[in-house]
Order: C-alpha cells, then structure tokens, then sequence
C-alpha cells in the first residue's frame, strides 16, 4: 500500500481504531475498547502513566494499522535503573500486511519512547504467535524470557 501515512492517532478515530483493536483482543468489544481509547486520545495518559497510539493512515482515509505504546518502570530483560518504552498493542488490517506499515508503526512507537527518555523498548506477545514472533525478531527485538518477552536497545 503506496498511499499509507503514520500520525498520532486523534479523537476522531475513536470509532475505527476500537474496531481495530477489537480485531486484535476480540475478547472485548469496540465498546469496551473505546473505553480505554478515550483517554488516550485526549490526554495521551492512562491514569499518571503516558502512552501514545500512531495509525497508519490509508490514502482513503481508513485505518491501515496501529500501535498502542506506554512507558514501564521496568520490562523482563531491560535495564530496571530506567524507564523501558512498551508495546501494548500493534496491529496491522490483514490485506494491508507485507507494505512496511508495522514496521513504520513500531519505529514511530520508539521514536516517541526516546523521547520519553527510554534507552530500550521491550514488547510480548503469545508463545504460539509464530507471525509475531518472527515479525519482532526482524525488527531488531530479541527474545529474552521464554514467555517470549521482547527488548530493543533505542
């Protein structure tokens, strides 16, 4: 997909980026998604913690994709004498994978966490998500807890 664009993700996406998480953690509802959405989309903080959310844009103006990042005390495998950027959530619509849209919405997540101050950003995901796995290992992660934790120095 030619016509993609990586921004922060705003208010007005509330609708589109809770189906989309939906798609990723379909045990809850847009609904419920957008609940926790909200938030974000106003004040980029959940409770005192700051978090970002970036989507990748179509040229039709629909969402291709998005990652969900925040800041952690610490993370399995990172330095604990600073804060770690984290991965909370990164997903890409099916038809749109294979176009680089993960990989730029991953790089936007970890240029907003060096800017959080963060020398590292750490991820997970499932042990039988073979996809992911293989998708932030050649993103430069590297597995570093067999309950498959990921670190990135940035």
């Amino acid at each position: 997909m030619d016509n993609v664009g990586i921004r922060p993700a705003r208010i007005e996406d509330l609708e589109p980026l809770a189906d989309l998480a939906a798609a990723l953690w379909p045990d809850a509802s847009p609904e419920d998604h957008a609940k926790h959405l909200k938030p974000i989309l106003n004040d980029g903080m959940v409770g005192a913690i700051p978090w970002a959310i970036f989507v990748a844009e179509a040229g039709d103006h629909s969402l291709a994709g998005f990652v969900e990042v925040d800041l952690r005390s610490h993370a399995d495998g990172c330095d604990h004498s600073h804060p770690v950027g984290y991965v909370e959530g990164w997903y890409v619509v099916e038809g749109q994978r294979h176009h680089g849209i993960g990989q730029q919405l991953l790089a936007a997540g970890e240029e907003w966490a060096r800017g959080q101050g963060c020398r590292e950003m750490a991820s997970d995901t499932w042990i039988e998500n073979q996809l992911s796995q293989t998708v932030h290992e050649a993103l430069g992660y590297e597995v570093v807890d067999r309950c498959v934790h990921y670190r990135k120095a940035l």
